[in-house]
């Protein structure tokens, strides 16, 4: 059963840390690469704070964004501000959406997300813990999937096996981490079945579409190519 006071929490402690190095950075850092295709550092903070006012929009029952558009739109007229704008922001949007996670609500209805993607209000929160986290890993400064709690790693990679389930595009897969924790994922395309083996970092990565799955061991036929997310 998912605790969402839990992942509320979690998403508090993943905030700060994202707050506290983002803080070390200086204005020139805004500008500067991330590890996302075609997007700077400063889009990466303005798609995190957008993110967390668009996910209070959903448990408060309104439209996730107006439209993919101005969602674009937003990121691309935010990505360039000052360091300390984007962190005030980025504080006051975390703001919004706790005070959105603590009101008196019914957490087993189900919300609808962006392009008609339904799912249950307990999962929101955990949705947002995934954001901070891997966005972080985005920023590319300093922080890695190695990094990542342990807990959120091994429900993440819960999350996208079974975001892949029974995919057409995907053949039947097993996941197996070096610590022994096992998943299955995939099905209904030909080949396999196939066997992925790694560190959880790795297979985070991979399924993720943060890491090409060099680093993982495939026994039983070649790497599935994964659908982007």
């Amino acid at each position: 059963m998912i605790d969402h006071a839990h992942d509320l929490a979690s998403v508090r402690e993943a905030t700060d840390r994202l707050l506290t190095a983002v803080a070390e950075l200086d204005n020139a850092s805004v500008a500067r690469p991330s590890r996302l295709p075609g997007w700077t550092v400063g889009h990466v903070l303005a798609h995190l704070a957008r993110n967390a006012d668009a996910l209070t929009n959903v448990l408060d029952g309104r439209p996730m964004y107006v439209s993919g558009a101005a969602r674009d739109a937003d990121i691309e007229r935010d990505a360039p501000r000052p360091l300390d704008t984007h962190l005030a922001d980025l504080r006051e949007s975390h703001t919004r959406f706790s005070a959105g996670g603590a009101r008196p609500a019914d957490w087993t209805r189900t919300v609808e997300l962006r392009n008609g993607v339904t799912d249950s209000a307990a999962r929101v929160p955990f949705r947002r813990w995934a954001e901070v986290e891997l966005h972080h890993v985005d920023l590319g400064i300093g922080y890695d999937l190695e990094n990542l709690p342990k807990e959120f790693t091994e429900r993440e990679i819960d999350f996208l096996a079974e975001r892949f389930s029974g995919h057409r595009e995907v053949p039947p897969t097993g996941l197996r981490s070096d610590g022994g924790h096992v998943w299955t994922t995939g099905g209904d395309a030909p080949g396999g079945p196939v066997r992925v083996e790694g560190s959880t970092a790795d297979l985070l990565g991979w399924l993720a579409g943060r890491r090409d799955g060099s680093a993982l061991t495939v026994r039983g036929g070649t790497l599935p190519a994964l659908p982007p997310l």
